[in-house]
C-alpha cells in the first residue's frame, strides 16, 4: 500500500508541477526572449534567419536537460521526504493486521510530530485501550469463575456429605449453606448492577432532588450497622450544594456503594466523614474513611472491575471488586467523573456530578 500510495503522491505532486513550470519557461523563451533576440538580431544588421533558429534550439535542449536533471532530483527527494512521512502508515496497516487477529501488542514508531505523527498517537493510544480492556475482560471472566466455583464447591461438598449421611443435617450447616446461597445471589445481584450501569448511558431519567437528602437518606439505612462497629459518621454540605438534575434512583444506587465501601473497610471505633462542596463543573461528594489506606499504585485501578488492592483478602472481607466499577459506570453515564485519594491513615473516594 505504501509503494502505490507514494507513487501516486509523486506523480501528483511532482509530474504536474515541473510540466507547468517547463511549459511556461518553453513558451517564455518562444515568445518574449526569441523576439527581444530577433529584434536585437536586426538592429545590429545580422541575418535573423539562421540564428533565431539556432537559439532556440540551443534554449530548448538545455531546457530539455535542465528538465529531466529537475525531474530526477525532485524524485529523489520527494522519495525520500514522502517515505518517511508514509512510514507510519504502513506501520499501522501491519499494525492494524495484528489487532484484528487478537494481537494487540503491536505499536507505531512516531517520527514526526504532523498530522501522520498525531494519526500514530492515536492509533497507539487505541491499541493500548483495546489492550487493557481485553486484559480487563479476561481477568473478569477467570474473576467471575473464581468467585462462583467457591460457592458452588461449598455447597456441592455439603450436599454430597448430607446425601451420603457423613455431615448430620443440623441447623448449623444449613444455615452455612444459606450463606453460601446469599453469596452467589449477592454476586448475581452486583452483576446485574453492573449490566445496568453500563447501559445507564442510553437511559436517564434526569429529574431535580436534593442530594443532601439522598445521601442522609443512605447514612441513616445504614446507621444501625456503623454503630454496630462504633463507627462515628459526620456529614458537611456546604451551601448550594442541595439541588441537582439527575436520575436519582442512579445516583443512590451509586451513594449506596460508597457507604458500604466506607462501612466495610473502616475498622471498628473509626470514623466516616461525607461532604459535599460545589466546583467547577458540578457538585463534589466526598467519602472519607479512617483506616488502612491504599498504596499509591493502586489507586488508578480501584475503579476497575473485580480489581482489589489486597489479592489475598477473603472476598467475604474484601468483596468481588464491582461496587467502585458500578460507582464509576454511573456517574459517568451523568457525565461526571470519580477519583479516589488515600494516605497512611485516611482514604477519600468521590465523585462530582455535573449541575
Amino acid at each position: 500500500m505504501r509503494r502505490r500510495l507514494l507513487w501516486k503522491l509523486l506523480l501528483v505532486n511532482i509530474v504536474p508541477v515541473i510540466g507547468v513550470i517547463v511549459l511556461v519557461i518553453w513558451l517564455a523563451i518562444d515568445q518574449l526572449a526569441a523576439d527581444y533576440f530577433m529584434a536585437l538580431m536586426t538592429k545590429y544588421d545580422v541575418s535573423p534567419t539562421d540564428t533565431h533558429q539556432m537559439f532556440l534550439d540551443a534554449v530548448h535542449r538545455y531546457l530539455i536537460w535542465a528538465t529531466l536533471a529537475a525531474l530526477a532530483l525532485a524524485l529523489l527527494l520527494s522519495y525520500l521526504l514522502t517515505s518517511r512521512v508514509l512510514r507510519p502508515l504502513s506501520q499501522m496497516v501491519a499494525a492494524t493486521r495484528e489487532v484484528a487477529a487478537g494481537n494487540f501488542s503491536p505499536r507505531v514508531q512516531i517520527a514526526s510530530r504532523d498530522e501522520v505523527g498525531q494519526f500514530g498517537e492515536a492509533f497507539n493510544r487505541m491499541a493500548d485501550s483495546l489492550e487493557r480492556v481485553e486484559g480487563l475482560r479476561k481477568t473478569m471472566v477467570a474473576d467471575v469463575a473464581h468467585e462462583l466455583r467457591t460457592p458452588l464447591t461449598n455447597l456441592r461438598g455439603y450436599l454430597e456429605g448430607l446425601s451420603d449421611e457423613v455431615i448430620p443435617p443440623s441447623k448449623a450447616t444449613f444455615e452455612m449453606l444459606q450463606d453460601e446461597i446469599l453469596r452467589l445471589v449477592h454476586l448475581v445481584d452486583n452483576l446485574q448492577q453492573l449490566a445496568r450501569a453500563d447501559a445507564a448511558r442510553a437511559y436517564l431519567d434526569r429529574r431535580a432532588f436534593a442530594l443532601h437528602e439522598a445521601v442522609e437518606q443512605m447514612l441513616g439505612l445504614y446507621g444501625p450497622n456503623f454503630r454496630a462497629k462504633g463507627i462515628s459518621v459526620e456529614t458537611r454540605f456546604a451551601p448550594g450544594t442541595g439541588a441537582v438534575t439527575a436520575d436519582r434512583d442512579k445516583v443512590l444506587q451509586a451513594v449506596r456503594n460508597l457507604v458500604e465501601n466506607a462501612l466495610k473497610y473502616t475498622p471498628a471505633g473509626g470514623r466516616v466523614a461525607v461532604s459535599a462542596e460545589r466546583v467547577s463543573g458540578g457538585i463534589r461528594v466526598v467519602f472519607a474513611n479512617t483506616g488502612e489506606g491504599i498504596a499509591e499504585a493502586d489507586l488508578p485501578h480501584v475503579f476497575e472491575r473485580f480489581y482489589r488492592a489486597d489479592r489475598s483478602r477473603s472476598r467475604e472481607a474484601g468483596g468481588a471488586g464491582i461496587g467502585l466499577a458500578i460507582v464509576k459506570e454511573l456517574v459517568e453515564a451523568h457525565g461526571g467523573r470519580v477519583g479516589a485519594e488515600s494516605s497512611g491513615e485516611e482514604t477519600q473516594v468521590w465523585f462530582v456530578l455535573p449541575d
